[in-house]
């Protein structure tokens, strides 16, 4: 049978991190075997439901290169693939349980159930339905509904024995029925609950592979049991691994960013995400943890994805982030930098691959930011990281105190008699001749020839230049700075000294 695999998100919000795990896994499942890969709206929730939130859903996941075979901007033979366009699907499935004998209507009011679990809290017992209405006669029945009564509707649990239920990653899986609650099937406005039209759903649209996370494994019993009720072949079970953060708890905004679209925004690139992503909970065969999407579309086997709970470590997030920013075309890295760099109010487009600096009034092009970018990409983790890196490029006059001039033990006056001299061989080098490498070879045959101390000549030069005691080389930052704006650097650093 054809593999035929769904990701089920709720349109409630932004997608969490653990949602776009689930989606990629169940994306790498359908990928690996040849299969379809579908979207399904859940959207029966509708107090909670968000405008825009699949619209959203459906972006955020193309960003990552996970994209849908079926779904409701897909099209497909299975539709509609919005729940709420199905709800005469569900009326026709709540009728059949009601008849077959294996779901019931409950009349209890409201009031009656939480006084209920009032008195089941106070005994220090498990919240489950007393199941009043489950043997009601079809008189009563009758007359409930001629009153015009609301009712929801419950599946009938077995009373007692034991459920044996096998998932892929764990095995078999045993659920006492003393345990197992009449839950609710259908609400009284008709709406199913999720665990009847994702159940009903899955069977219509040909699902071979439910995929979902392991808080899911208190339902699967009742999944079982109404597969079984309606007389449908199961599909197969695989309940990927909880996700906790690095002190053993939830996921959740109190310990930092748990949103897709979070993570974006900072500058994380989807190859990262992706990346770090598919080892939350699988393990590849071989040692090397990189991985492009199309290297986990090849490797990925349900075989290794693991039980035990997946650890969500920002600091390994960021060095796959590092890893693929090094990766990246100059080119393209810096025109991902510059929303960055503009957002911070270091640069204003002036249009035609031209830059203002506000901070200064001068206009710069897109070789200059290109350059910038250059040197900082080493250094970066994430693309939000470039304002901070990059400001002293793109600044007016820099404001430090005279003593970060000074290496070690220098007096001031070394550093000026350094910094003037220094300054004499950068006006020496022709504009045309502005590099790197010219840079050096000039600089360092003067130290060379005049046995001068190497500390005690570059750190006041490189300081002048970008006014920190960390930083890209003197050689680099002058490059990317140009002749002129090096010039003036330094000259307001020998103003600075005296």
């Amino acid at each position: 049978m054809p593999v035929r695999v769904r990701f089920a998100p709720s349109p409630t919000g932004f997608l969490h991190i653990g949602g776009l795990r689930t989606a990629l896994f169940t994306y790498l499942v359908a990928r690996n075997q040849r299969g379809t890969f579908i979207l399904r709206i859940e959207d029966t929730d509708q107090k909670r439901e968000v405008e825009g939130a699949a619209d959203r859903l459906i972006d955020i996941l193309e960003w990552t290169g996970i994209r849908f075979d079926e779904g409701p901007h897909a099209g497909g033979d299975y539709g509609p693939y919005i729940q709420t366009q199905r709800l005469h699907i569900y009326k026709e499935h709540a009728d059949i349980a009601l008849n077959k004998g294996f779901a019931y209507r409950c009349f209890c009011s409201p009031e009656r159930l939480e006084e209920m679990r009032k008195e089941q809290q106070a005994k220090k017992l498990a919240p489950q339905y007393d199941r009043r209405c489950r043997d009601l006669s079809p008189d009563e029945i009758a007359r409930h509904m001629s009153a015009g009564e609301r009712f929801v509707i419950r599946q009938k649990m077995p009373l007692e024995g034991e459920l044996v239920v096998n998932d892929t990653v764990r095995g078999e899986i045993r659920f006492q029925a003393s345990t197992l609650d009449d839950h609710v099937l259908v609400k009284s406005d008709g709406v199913p609950t999720y665990q009847f039209a994702n159940v009903v759903d899955d069977h219509l649209m040909k699902i071979t592979h439910v995929t979902r996370a392991d808080e899911w494994l208190p339902s699967f019993p009742k999944n079982v049991l109404l597969y079984q009720a309606f007389g449908w072949e199961l599909p197969v079970f695989i309940h990927y691994p909880v996700i906790l953060n690095k002190g053993g708890g939830k996921l959740s905004k109190r310990h930092g960013d748990v949103m897709v679209e979070d993570f974006r925004d900072k500058g994380y690139l989807p190859e990262a995400l992706i990346n770090f992503c598919v080892l939350l909970g699988w393990h590849p065969k071989g040692e090397n943890e990189i991985l492009s999407l199309a290297d986990a579309e090849r490797e990925f086997d349900i075989k290794g994805i693991g039980a035990s709970a997946a650890i969500f470590d920002t600091e390994k997030l960021d060095y796959f982030n590092g890893y693929y920013l090094r990766k990246k075309p100059l080119d393209e890295l810096t025109r991902l930098c510059v929303p960055y760099l503009e957002q911070a109010g270091l640069l204003k487009d002036a249009g035609g691959d031209r830059f203002e600096i506000p901070g200064t009034g001068s206009t710069v092009d897109f070789a200059y930011v290109r350059n910038v970018i250059s040197l900082e990409q080493e250094r970066m983790k994430k693309l939000s990281d470039v304002p901070e890196l990059a400001t002293l490029f793109f600044t007016g006059d820099l404001t430090y105190e005279p003593g970060i001039l000074m290496w070690k033990k220098m007096e001031i006056e070394d550093a000026r008699r350094n910094l003037v001299g220094a300054r004499a061989l950068l006006e020496g080098i022709p504009e045309a001749g502005w590099s790197k490498e010219s840079l050096e070879q000039v600089v360092l045959s003067h130290i060379q020839a005049e046995g001068a101390n190497m500390g005690f000549f570059m750190w006041p030069l490189r300081v002048a230049l970008t006014g920190r005691k960390a930083s890209p080389g003197a050689f680099e930052v002058a490059w990317a700075l140009g002749k002129a704006e090096s010039l003036r650097r330094v000259d307001r650093a020998i103003a600075v000294l005296g």
